[in-house]
């Protein structure tokens, strides 16, 4: 069994993405600009944008952070993205997830400029990626083949089983892996919380990814032996035994199911530092699509 060591992983293609924004400072060229726009006091959110900030000093990007006020306004919001939208400094810009519920937040990404949406979320460069075309793929996903990638794992032929449909992960990940490119050519099955008898399913997946959000869901008996499993899942489950009285996991019953498996994502330290990476690549592209 290999761990699939997402937080080296990530390191490297870190070091890969400075490497070329040093190239292209030499060359005179524009660094790039990640903005992020966070709304209200969420924590994880919080937690999760300084995370991009850290990681943009990094690989000598140029970074801006919006902090708005948890009351203020959609008219507002969409007002503060528009000024991103016009701002040429800005090769890319994310609104944090989750927002306040009082606010649309379809109509907050639809007002995201797509040749900026380096998350991937905007309807168009949705619909690029379901046409195979080149836009910005979403952060989780695109980590995720990634991740793939670096560890030399073929994907051709073998069946993917994807658990969770979210607009987010489990649907561009049941695409991407069906598609004609040397990380895909899957046979790929779309699960989700309302497929009866899940365990027929997952048992035949010689690559399962899992983003469903319930902890613990997979079990090893759900699992077939040599299998590649990919665990997109961060719960928080109850833990007196740890300062903060909790403890994370994924959507995969980690400890019992490993030993069954060729290859795994651990939790934390899996998936979570390679969707980060994936944003600094966007980022990148942005800027060389429209700068250079």
């Amino acid at each position: 069994m290999t761990i699939l060591d997402g937080k080296n992983t990530a390191l490297l293609i870190q070091d890969e993405i400075a490497q070329e924004v040093q190239t292209r400072i030499q060359a005179g060229k524009k660094k790039p600009h990640l903005a992020a726009i966070l709304v209200g006091n969420d924590t994880p959110s919080q937690t999760y944008v300084n995370g991009k900030v850290e990681a943009c000093k990094r690989v000598g990007f140029d970074s801006t952070l919006i902090h708005l006020d948890e009351n203020i306004s959609e008219e507002n919001l969409l007002l503060e993205i528009q000024k991103l939208n016009e701002n040429p400094q800005i090769d890319g810009f994310i609104v944090q997830l989750p927002l306040p519920k009082y606010i649309n937040v379809d109509n907050v990404i639809k007002h995201i400029h797509p040749d900026k949406d380096v998350d991937g979320f905007h309807p168009e460069n949705v619909g690029k990626m379901n046409k195979n075309q080149p836009c910005y793929i979403s952060a989780t996903p695109l980590g995720i083949l990634k991740l793939l990638e670096k560890y030399e794992i073929q994907t051709s032929g073998k069946h993917c089983v994807v658990v969770g449909r979210s607009q987010i992960v489990g649907s561009p990940m049941s695409i991407l892996m069906a598609r004609n490119e040397k990380i895909g050519n899957c046979t790929v099955t779309l699960c989700h919380s309302k497929t009866p008898n899940l365990a027929e399913f997952t048992m035949q997946a010689d690559i399962l990814v899992v983003a469903i959000g319930i902890p613990n869901l997979i079990t090893k008996d759900m699992v077939k032996e040599g299998a590649i499993v990919i665990d997109v899942g961060i719960n928080r489950v109850e833990d007196a035994t740890k300062k903060q009285g909790f403890r994370l996991v994924g959507d995969v019953d980690y400890t019992e199911t490993a030993p069954k498996c060729s290859f795994i994502t651990p939790v934390p330290g899996g998936v979570g530092p390679m969707t980060i990476t994936a944003l600094l690549y966007n980022t990148l592209l942005a800027c060389k699509w429209h700068k250079d």
